[in-house]
């Protein structure tokens, strides 16, 4: 998994149209840098000026305030899982397969990256903001992975028509965070494969699609 520190150099390498600014980079990392030491709401824009090596004049002109940058950070993390995830999905076959991939995937991100969890999780959310930012944008575009694959599940007869596509969605997304959230407050480790098996057995084997002649009677 590549760390959240790696993110912002590694995309702008990738910018051909518009190259990022240096200064820009330099920013993030300080952000991020800053986040493994202390709270966000803890952190000034004079201590990521000081720890970028760039004016806090630049600070503002990249990115308006200093929960702007937090959330330009996260949005760019999040979008380059989101790539790699879709990528990974393509080749898995079957519905329950592919689910069960997705909440592994995130449950990994959410230990392997406890930085990136805090500010997911804790930080941004408390901030109206939070809705029109781009790491809103993706948390949206993560909610359509997990539409589409129900979508498609239904249609396949391999999940149950009987309970509403969004239930399934808001279950699925609920579980994930509410198995894994205690662990993060209490900063304890956690086993994604663990939590992963938990989750599908309570809630995936619920909206499986089972013939009738298969069903237990009352």
């Amino acid at each position: 998994m590549t760390t959240i520190s790696e993110t912002i150099p590694k995309r702008a390498a990738q910018s051909t149209a518009k190259p990022v600014p240096k200064g820009k980079v330099k920013i993030a990392k300080a952000l991020i840098s800053l986040l493994e030491e202390k709270e966000f709401n803890a952190i000034t824009t004079a201590q990521i000026s000081q720890r970028s090596g760039v004016s806090e004049a630049l600070i503002y002109k990249y990115f308006g305030d200093k929960r702007d940058l937090l959330h330009q950070v996260l949005g760019g993390y999040l979008d380059d899982y989101l790539d790699q995830l879709e990528l990974e999905l393509r080749g898995i076959k079957g519905t329950l397969k592919r689910l069960r991939k997705l909440i592994w995937s995130q449950l990994n991100l959410y230990e392997s990256n406890r930085v990136l969890t805090q500010i997911l999780l804790l930080d941004v959310r408390s901030s109206p903001c939070y809705f029109d930012s781009e790491s809103y944008a993706q948390v949206k575009r993560h909610s359509k992975i997990i539409m589409n694959i129900l979508e498609e599940g239904v249609k396949k007869g391999e999940l149950r028509r009987d309970v509403p596509l969004v239930s399934m969605r808001q279950v699925i997304l609920g579980g994930i965070e509410h198995m894994c959230l205690p662990k993060i407050i209490y900063k304890k480790r956690y086993s994604p494969e663990d939590l992963t098996k938990d989750l599908f057995k309570i809630v995936l084997e619920g909206i499986v699609n089972r013939p009738a002649n298969n069903k237990k009677t009352a």
